[in-house]
């Protein structure tokens, strides 16, 4: 069911005026998510956009990046591999240090999640300034690993993201 014919995904996506806190629009996607048909129509635009690719894993970084990798995964019939904040993984890790407008942050993935020569796609809810994607894509660099993508559902084009992480051509579905 392709969204462009069938479903407006914009018409499933909530704005809410000074969240968390004041000038800020919150794009709420939890309509869309309750939603089978909308949230079918969203998972499987990602996976079009990427089928006939070889794309060996589909990973994101915690939380809502999850939301949508999952399912994209197994749309593409290729592994999902977690990426998470320090302390969460129980294994050994590779890790990846990063600095953010608001500070600093670390991100990490199982050194056995990703493996050298793989073809990874990364996948997040939203694009806003980039540099949470970028560290994804820069840790699956260190893995030996090449980007195949970066999918969106949501793009925030003011804050240009998008340009930030152009050498992985990111591919949104829905743009502010």
């Amino acid at each position: 069911m392709p969204p462009s014919t069938t479903l407006k995904l914009q018409d499933f996506v909530r704005t809410i005026p000074d969240f968390p806190q004041p000038g800020i629009r919150f794009r709420d996607i939890t309509p869309l998510l309750r939603s089978p048909e909308a949230f079918r129509a969203a998972v499987e635009a990602m996976a079009d956009r990427y089928r006939g690719q070889k794309v060996d894993v589909v990973t994101a970084a915690e939380a809502r990046g999850f939301i949508f990798a999952a399912p994209l995964a197994l749309a593409l019939r290729a592994g999902f591999v977690p990426v998470r904040k320090p302390g969460k993984l129980p294994f050994d890790t590779h890790s990846f240090h990063y600095e953010l407008e608001y500070g600093a942050n670390t991100l990490e993935v199982h050194v056995d999640g990703i493996l050298p020569g793989q073809k990874v796609l990364v996948v997040d809810d939203l694009l806003a300034t980039g540099g949470t994607v970028e560290a994804c894509c820069k840790l699956v660099e260190k893995c030996g690993a090449e980007v195949a993508g970066c999918v969106f559902l949501i793009e925030l084009t003011e804050l240009e993201g998008a340009k930030r992480i152009a050498q992985y051509s990111p591919f949104c579905l829905i743009k502010y």
